[in-house]
């Protein structure tokens, strides 16, 4: 089970609670309390992993290496009693909470020195409760979340005594100590209290760039006999890191040189851990938990059916739990991906500005040119979407001198018609028919069906030539048009691929919102989350100004484009723009 199938397995208990819900009678409030508890345990699940370590031990380097970005500031002067969190945000920022409002003040990255340091904020005379850091980094998406104590051995007796405080809120501790002054006294009372907690120690070397292979082991000795004394044969793992060597791995994409730093194998066992240890229990605690409830529901069809859901997934859940953990997979593994963020599709937007461009020019045309207003009136007009599109731009006054003589041509043919010996039915349908516009007669449907032709071509060549660029974004109607003209079976797999997992995070990203909606929770929810509706149909049906049902009907079909782009079959090339 990776922490995909982990969050798949909490949508669905979540699914199995609203059921429940809709099924208890308003009157068992007790029953309906206790559902909307779990679902808002679910909603808050979180693995707070708290860093504590001695000042200028690296544990900010450390956040930032696991991270795969250099935006959290290092080198900071000593702290404040002020926690400083690392959560998941779809933009950049950090979140100042006070102890005595409720309201929060966001502050940039840069300004956070300001708050958190005894030189910024002298004793927390600010009051600040949490600084919580918020950056779109995929390990924190996925369930992480860092929490930086003030630090251990300050002279200031408050920093001790908020870490301690927040020790009860831990999942697992990170102790940073370093190569060149491995375990303070304070660092070893920490191990001492930390053995009679119960929450897993992960300890880290870091530094290991700055010392020679005989003194690494010459550390990790010393380090292994005072952690034996202290745990016995529980003692916890020890992990040699450079986290700024992985830092500059990262950043370059370099893997082999990234393996070096040790900093994959920490992020394995953090993963491994979240899931077989923490998660895992979570998620058992849970399923009995929904069990119990499960047994209040009122007798009906219904109420069996759902426990029958919830008995195959309950079984599917534990038989996962028990089995021998796997490896996690390769996303889940590069933490700093975003690569399968949803991006704006590039053709949409090609289609898009060739309508505007064209509409801008044409509706002064047909309101000034005589000409062009007869030829407008002899096509029929715009269709009834692009109308719309027209009056977004046009003038009352330029309207009222482009349409006269459209509309003096509708009500001449619809006389005729009227006028006829045998004005049937059918005949005057017919009529009314044939006076409607059809895309192919609409300017803007030429403009919009040239322009989305033109745009599919270019895509498929170029991503055909692996010029992908950062923005893979295809919504799906224009996916189509671009697999159906592709050459390479490489890249179409690749483009194909890499959409099937944007849909999966929109999908997911939906789920977290409901989940958050329904637990009255609407604060947690991030950026992507509440724009997750809109941008979920977006990727499915495309833009409404370039995605329409005329367009569907007489726009260009998947073959059309094909016999445009005819290399694959032989046929002549066609010059296509440059872009």
């Amino acid at each position: 089970m990776d922490l995909r199938t982990y969050e798949q397995h909490k949508f669905a208990l979540a699914e199995i609670l609203r059921g429940a819900s809709r099924l208890v009678p308003e009157a068992q409030r007790e029953t309906r309390s206790r559902l909307r508890e779990l679902i808002t345990r679910l909603a808050e699940d979180r693995f707070n992993l708290v860093l504590v370590g001695r000042f200028s031990r690296g544990k900010t380097s450390l956040m930032n290496a696991i991270l795969g970005t250099d935006r959290l500031p290092t080198g900071l002067a000593p702290l404040t009693s002020v926690i400083t969190t690392v959560t998941y945000g779809s933009n950049e920022q950090v979140a100042l909470k006070f102890r005595n409002s409720i309201m929060d003040q966001e502050v940039p990255i840069s300004a956070l020195p300001e708050y958190i340091t005894q030189a910024g904020n002298p004793g927390n005379v600010r009051g600040i409760r949490v600084a919580e850091v918020q950056l779109p980094a995929e390990i924190l998406r996925r369930g992480f979340y860092f929490v930086d104590t003030p630090g251990l051995g300050s002279v200031i007796r408050e920093n001790t005594l908020t870490t301690e405080a927040f020790l009860p809120e831990a999942d697992a501790f990170i102790l940073v100590t370093s190569y060149d002054s491995p375990l303070s006294e304070e660092e070893l009372r920490f191990f001492r209290a930390g053995s009679l907690s119960g929450r897993r120690i992960f300890v880290v070397l870091n530094k290991q760039d700055l010392a020679s292979t005989g003194q690494r082991e010459g550390v990790r000795t010393f380090i292994e006999q005072q952690l034996r004394g202290i745990f016995g044969a529980a003692s916890p793992k020890i992990f040699s890191v450079s986290s700024t060597e992985a830092q500059k791995a990262k950043r370059q994409g370099n893997i082999a040189a990234l393996k070096v730093t040790g900093i994959p194998e920490l992020e394995k066992e953090l993963v491994q851990f979240l899931l077989t240890e923490k998660q895992a229990h979570f998620l058992l605690r849970m399923c009995e938990r929904v069990q119990q409830s499960l047994q209040d529901l009122p007798v009906s069809a219904e109420a069996i059916k759902l426990k029958s859901h919830f008995a195959v997934l309950n079984a599917n859940f534990r038989a996962e739990a028990n089995a021998s953990p796997g490896q996690p997979s390769e996303d889940l593994v590069d933490f700093s991906s975003t690569e399968h963020c949803a991006q704006p599709c590039e053709i949409c937007g090609d289609v898009g500005k060739a309508i505007w461009d064209f509409i801008c020019k044409y509706q002064y045309r047909i309101a000034s040119v005589r000409d062009e207003q007869e030829r407008f009136a002899t096509r029929g007009g715009f269709c009834p979407f692009h109308t719309w599109e027209y009056q977004s731009v046009a003038s009352a006054y330029g309207s009222c001198n482009a349409y006269p003589a459209l509309l003096d041509r509708l009500s001449g043919e619809l006389r005729v018609a009227a006028a006829g010996a045998n004005a049937t039915q059918a005949m005057l349908a017919g009529a009314l028919l044939n006076s409607l516009p059809t895309p192919r007669d609409c300017p803007l449907c030429t403009v919009r069906e040239r322009a989305e032709r033109e745009s599919v071509i270019l895509t498929a060549n170029r991503l055909d030539r692996g010029e992908r660029g950062a923005n893979l974004g295809v919504y799906l109607p224009h996916l189509v048009l671009v697999v159906s003209v592709m050459q390479s079976a490489q890249a179409r797999r690749h483009l194909v691929e890499h959409q099937a997992t944007v849909f999966q995070r929109l999908s997911e990203d939906m789920r977290r919102f409901t989940l958050k909606q329904d637990a009255a929770r609407r604060y947690m929810a991030s950026g992507e989350e509440n724009a997750a509706a809109e941008q979920g149909l977006i990727a499915v049906a495309g833009l409404p100004r370039t995605n329409f049902l005329p367009r569907m009907r007489g726009g260009p079909r998947c073959e059309e484009v094909g016999a445009a782009q005819s290399v694959a079959s032989g046929g002549p090339a066609i010059s296509t723009p440059k872009r």
